[in-house]
């Protein structure tokens, strides 16, 4: 199993949610404060996106924006090959637990709201969200998430073609330097799908 790596640490009933995420529609925009209303991240939106806020309310605002659109991102790549194994869940979580200071359950709170987002609304706002995260984070952390979309995308094993593919579309977004992506992709070389031999018959 891939460890995580780095100490680049962001700044200072699954099935329920997945129906309360589908039932009002709710879009991840409206909790990075990026749809254009009014106020702070949660003001006027649905009650889904409330109880997101008041679970994450003894957060800084910008700083729990910034861990929603980090996690975001791991679904994004997770969800590349429209599938986010428990494995790569479990990975999510951990990383979002640790890298945002967050208790375990709310983890699993901003996992699950992540994945249902890309479920939902994964290409219409992948972009967008991208950006915010460019706009917030210093190179250093844009690096940490880099490598952890690659240990996501490790967790089941495999680092499928398309998954390899989207990380590297995030990484433009990002304005990752190609080095560094290489340098992180080599680092994982041995899950990359592209480099394994076939099975021999």
């Amino acid at each position: 199993m891939p460890q995580f790596p780095g100490s680049y640490l962001i700044p200072t009933g699954e099935a329920e949610g997945v129906r309360r995420v589908r039932r009002y529609g709710m879009s991840i925009l409206k909790f990075l404060g990026l749809d254009g209303a009014p106020g702070k991240a949660g003001h006027g939106d649905t009650d889904t996106v409330r109880r997101i806020a008041a679970e994450l309310d003894r957060l800084e605002p910008d700083r729990a924006r910034y861990i929603a659109a980090f996690a975001y991102i791991l679904g994004r790549v997770a969800m590349a090959d429209r599938e986010i194994s428990a494995a790569e869940t479990q990975a999510m979580e951990r990383i979002v637990a640790e890298r945002g200071a967050l208790p375990e359950a709310q983890a699993v709170m901003v996992v699950q709201l992540a994945k249902s987002q890309n479920v939902l609304f994964g290409g219409t706002e992948d972009f967008l969200v991208a950006r915010e995260f460019a706009r917030t984070a210093g190179y250093d952390q844009k690096l940490a998430l880099l490598e952890c979309l690659f240990v996501v995308s490790a967790a089941d094993d495999t680092i499928t073609l398309i998954e390899d593919q989207e990380i590297a579309r995030v990484a433009v977004e990002l304005k990752i330097e190609h080095a560094d992506v290489v340098r992180a992709r080599l680092a994982r070389r041995e899950y990359l799908s592209v480099l394994r031999r076939p099975a021999a018959d």
